[in-house]
């Protein structure tokens, strides 16, 4: 018997490289923009204001593409070969979240997905479109409604084969084509994922409030890290893998094995005091080709004297010095902070008399005449 185009095109995306794919139809149920909705009136969303611009479009694919019938929902496994808490203990380290300690997923996943549409474009004569996270498309409830997964409490999908390390996209079409049963909650009464969040960041189980994820505020927050934050950010200086880590389901889960989203050894315990030292260019050398280069160096040295305040390691003081006159706020500010965790007071007293009077900037200067010396 021939194969369906469905059946086809699954296969396809599986030679392709795809660890998964599933079909679902191009629409959401109301529970999806429901949620959406609530979360964005919360303010949950914090900076990221794209997500409230683009909300109408967001809460269904025909939304966004009226003419989408058919959703293929693809998956890359990117499960770490190390233990993402373990890196937690070395302090004089930063810790990167595993899906950033590589090339850009994004660009990896489209090309294949153009691939992908375009033979099915030929084969099925229809029109389709690709996105990898970068249009108003929600791809966890989609790919929960193809099967692919749950949205844990945590809200991230979770697969019963793949744990939590996927990578998602998807390939709308105007054909019809037959879905796949979606899958079931299998989260049960587990409450790990939630439990482990260093800054408590789940208001109730399948809630997130993003302004509290040390993901959001380590990636996406554009201004000054609240001072409740940053002894819970620990080392980590770029996202966080804390409620990935833990999920149950990752007893099932495998390394990923896709050569062209192998980990960047470099980028695996890199030393803070190194990183403090970043100028822009050498930022940019540094995470070439990764999702960190997009954060920008600002953000990512704030990100960096935070993790070096917690490490209570003075050796790191030299580097944390060097930042207290850099052109950038949002580094000063960190700066001072961490400079307060580390040094002692004489010497703390000493730099605040030297750099409090001509500081242009009205945080930084709250950062200094709040700082109390701990050391």
């Amino acid at each position: 018997m021939a194969k369906s185009l469905k059946e086809r095109l699954k296969a396809r995306a599986r030679d392709i490289g795809f660890d998964a794919a599933a079909v679902a139809p191009a629409s959401l149920a109301g529970e999806a923009g429901e949620n959406l909705e609530a979360f964005l009136a919360l303010g949950r969303h914090g900076d990221m204001e794209w997500m409230a611009v683009q909300a109408d479009r967001r809460r269904s694919p025909t939304a966004l593409w009226p003419e989408a019938r058919s959703a293929l929902v693809v998956a890359t496994n990117y499960g770490p070969e190390i233990d993402p808490m373990a890196r937690l203990e070395a302090a004089s380290t930063g810790v990167i979240s595993v899906y950033a300690l590589r090339r850009d997923y994004h660009e990896v996943m489209k090309g294949k997905l153009k691939t992908l549409a375009g033979w099915l474009a030929r084969d099925a004569d229809c029109a389709v479109k690709v996105f990898v996270d970068t249009a108003p498309l929600m791809e966890k409830p989609l790919g929960e409604r193809a099967g692919l997964g749950w949205q844990g409490k945590h809200t991230n999908l979770v697969s019963r084969q793949f744990g939590s390390w996927l990578f998602l996209g998807v390939l709308l079409s105007d054909r019809e084509l037959e879905p796949d049963a979606p899958e079931t909650d299998h989260c049960g009464q587990c409450r790990a994922c939630l439990d482990v969040c260093p800054t408590k960041a789940f208001p109730a189980p399948y809630q997130l409030d993003a302004r509290r994820c040390i993901s959001y505020l380590t990636i996406e927050h554009k201004g000054h890290i609240a001072r409740e934050f940053r002894a819970a950010m620990g080392n980590r200086i770029y996202g966080c893998d804390d409620c990935l880590a833990v999920c149950p389901w990752n007893k099932f889960a495998q390394a990923g094995s896709e050569g062209r989203l192998a980990v960047n050894d470099k980028l695996a315990a890199p030393p803070l005091g190194e990183l403090a030292g970043l100028d822009d260019a050498a930022f940019r050398a540094l995470f070439r080709g990764t999702p960190v280069k997009r954060t920008g160096r600002d953000r990512f040295v704030r990100n960096v004297l935070i993790a070096i305040g917690n490490s209570g390691d003075p050796s790191l003081l030299p580097a944390v010095r060097q930042r207290l006159s850099d052109a950038s706020k949002l580094v000063r500010a960190m700066a001072v902070w961490s400079l307060s965790c580390l040094s002692d007071a004489d010497e703390f007293a000493a730099l605040k008399a030297r750099h409090l009077p001509g500081e242009p900037d009205a945080q930084v200067r709250e950062e200094w005449l709040a700082a109390e010396c701990v050391a």
